[in-house]
């Protein structure tokens, strides 16, 4: 999980990407000695881009991997637009980070009709995504620069928080935003999501002083309405890849996606293919840091290897460390994340965040511009309501940002 990134999150669902599946067996050797080298996960071999981009001229649906606090993760898949885009021009790319309300704004910034901070605004990107839009307006650009149709992949994520807590079956067909029932998790999928709602618990300090069971986890309602809610967000972005596929069989469709929608085909892919769709190729970006020998073999199409030390790119930033929602009257504590500033500051699950340095925060949107405005060793005046009462507290920034 990316805990640099957006720390504020409106719901349990934003912490993904999954857990680690990447990174290979523990006991493997790291991937620095195939830095800017294409990797084979069913064999281990290098592949040369020769082989790499005859495969992709004859895929009509590419899907690109990503974490997305990675500056060297954005930057690989910036050069495969360019790649791809040289060998067939007719080409769409889809953002998982828009919603599909978000449309109408991508459709006017590819027009050229909105500055980069209209689009930001009217997109509302800080409030749907919050992960730093700089890392990906150079893919938005290029899609602008060569009158490419970009696509809003995802769904509302009021969608996805709702199937979290009343699982798919209990939100009326009205409600479902169009889609189509997802496709079940297979078994490897549960298990995968398990391990990530495990680690959920051990964040939330709910299993105190004890290991989460995962075969207890996995008997549990709550985790069926979790892997609902996953699988319903991969159905959302499945789906319209598969509409702009439809639209134009010639085109090649080109997915910019967090990796844990990807990996082992669990995801995203797994959704195409029940709806027909086959022609399917995954790529992934590793670290120099992460294990490459041995990859699991069916973790993606190939994989390319990124310099460890690009990561540095992407700066560190302020962190409360509390999960959030929209609220009545202000900002809803969801979580408070274990040794955080809101920790140490006396925060608390269910506390309403009313006002930050003098601001009202009616909104996790306001919040967060608030946080993210803090320096570092300073400290943020804040007003919470709990139960009856109205707190005054002062959040303390440490000397540094990890």
């Amino acid at each position: 999980m990316s805990s640099s990134a957006r720390i504020c999150l409106l719901s349990l669902f934003l912490l993904l990407p999954l857990v680690g599946l990447a990174q290979g067996e523990a006991s493997g050797s790291s991937c620095d000695h195939h830095v800017a080298q294409w990797l084979d996960p069913a064999n281990g071999e290098v592949l040369d881009n020769r082989q790499i981009f005859e495969r992709l001229s004859a895929t009509r649906i590419v899907l690109l991997g990503e974490t997305h606090t990675s500056a060297a993760h954005h930057r690989w898949q910036h050069y495969m637009l360019a790649a791809l885009h040289s060998r067939n021009a007719n080409m769409m790319v889809g953002f998982e980070m828009l919603p599909r309300r978000a449309q109408p704004s991508l459709d006017a910034w590819g027009a050229g009709r909105l500055s980069e901070q209209e689009f930001l605004e009217q997109s509302e990107w800080r409030k749907v995504w919050g992960y730093d839009a700089g890392l990906y307006l150079p893919l938005l650009q290029f899609t602008r620069q060569n009158r490419l149709t970009a696509l809003a992949l995802n769904i509302d994520r009021e969608l996805v928080s709702r199937v979290g807590q009343q699982g798919w079956n209990g939100i009326d067909e009205a409600d479902r935003m169009g889609l189509s029932t997802p496709a079940p998790a297979s078994d490897d999928y549960r298990d995968s999501l398990a391990q990530l709602y495990a680690y959920k618990q051990t964040l939330g300090n709910e299993a105190e002083g004890e290991e989460p069971d995962i075969d207890e986890i996995k008997r549990s309602d709550a985790f069926s309405y979790f892997v609902e809610a996953q699988l319903t967000w991969d159905r959302a972005m499945a789906e319209a890849l598969a509409a702009a596929h439809r639209r134009d069989p010639t085109a090649i469709v080109v997915g910019i996606v967090g990796s844990g929608h990807l990996e082992f085909g669990y995801g995203i892919p797994h959704q195409l293919a029940d709806m027909g769709i086959d022609d399917v190729d995954v790529l992934l970006p590793l670290d120099a840091t992460d294990t490459c020998d041995p990859l699991p073999i069916d973790l993606a199409t190939a994989v390319f290897v990124v310099d460890a030390e690009e990561q540095a790119a992407a700066p560190a930033r302020p962190r409360l460390g509390i999960i959030i929602e929209d609220g009545d009257n202000g900002v809803r504590v969801m979580q408070v994340i274990d040794y955080s500033v809101a920790a140490a500051t006396g925060i608390r699950e269910g506390d309403v965040i009313q006002a930050a340095a003098g601001f009202e925060t009616r909104s996790t949107t306001a919040l967060i511009e608030v946080i993210q405005r803090q320096a570092p060793g300073t400290w943020l005046p804040l007003e919470v309501r709990r139960d009856d009462e109205t707190l005054e507290m002062t959040a303390r920034f440490p000397q540094t940002f990890d």
